[in-house]
């Protein structure tokens, strides 16, 4: 395959028949996205995890469509390969399947991503099978949804008794034959995680769900250490540019105010005749 060559919704569940791993990061604006994209990630996700990540708020609730189009068209000036997905926001979709549409159109139309990614089971699976219909490529998401944080009591691994399992994996069924192309699995034991994805047709994406799912997906911010404090047990931390960040930024802040920089390799001349000139 080219490497210039659009990953696409047909790429992405072939790769679940050839069970060679897919790889999904999120990005929120263009220099991510043509970083990423460059390296060859297969898809990335415009997720409402921009609210905490970008926007600073506690939860995705706030994040709007205007958001979300606004995000979703820097990264898809950006990604020439990868697959974009953009998240629709909260109560983008939960209103009615005619609004979902509405606005999963929206997304496709001006940002100019491949899909969009809903949150929930049995519950919006009348709004995958229009957004569908209406020629939009679906992924699901299940397990720790965060649209529904306060329903679920908080950031908690989801499907560790029975009647969450169950619900999990009939879900994903769900969403399979409402016409998803994948689903992310969010938070939910590992051999839970396996036993959806040996349950279904299509792919699976995990975030905190092991190793047994078709594809991994990560915060990208987490996966390279930019921010201090908690992190997750599903993140592993590939690097800590928070540490760089900060040590460059001290080194700069350190050299303005001695007048070290900037010095005369990083400064422009003019003739002492124009100098002259001037009163």
């Amino acid at each position: 395959m080219s490497v210039n060559r659009r990953i696409t919704t047909t790429v992405i569940q072939q790769r679940k028949l050839e069970k060679k791993a897919i790889t999904m990061l999120t990005a929120y604006d263009f220099s991510m996205a043509k970083f990423l994209d460059d390296v060859g990630i297969d898809m990335l996700l415009v997720g409402d995890s921009l609210g905490n990540v970008v926007l600073g708020y506690d939860s995705t609730l706030p994040v709007t469509m205007e958001d979300m189009i606004h995000h979703g068209k820097a990264v898809c000036r950006g990604a020439k390969r990868s697959m974009v997905v953009v998240d629709m926001p909260f109560m983008s979709y939960q209103v009615s399947t005619e609004q979902a549409v509405s606005n999963a159109g929206r997304i496709i139309k001006e940002t100019g991503a491949q899909a969009v990614k809903l949150e929930g089971g049995q519950e919006i699976a009348n709004e995958v099978k229009a957004i569908v219909r209406a020629g939009i490529p679906v992924v699901g998401h299940l397990g720790l949804t965060p649209q529904s944080i306060h329903a679920l009591g908080g950031f908690k691994v989801q499907g560790k008794e029975e009647q969450g399992a169950q619900k999990c994996l009939k879900d994903a069924k769900v969403l399979e034959e409402s016409g998803a192309f994948a689903v992310v699995l969010e938070c939910v034991p590992a051999l839970l995680a396996q036993k959806v994805t040996q349950s279904i047709g299509i792919p699976t994406i995990g975030i905190g769900a092991g190793v047994h799912c078709d594809g991994q997906v990560l915060v990208t911010n987490d996966l390279l250490g930019l921010y201090p404090g908690f992190t997750p047990k599903f993140v592993k931390q590939y690097a800590n540019l928070n540490e760089h960040v900060s040590k460059a930024v001290a080194a700069y802040t350190k050299e303005v105010e001695e007048r070290v920089f900037p010095s005369e390799e990083h400064s422009f001349k003019i003739s002492d005749e124009v100098l002259e000139k001037l009163y």
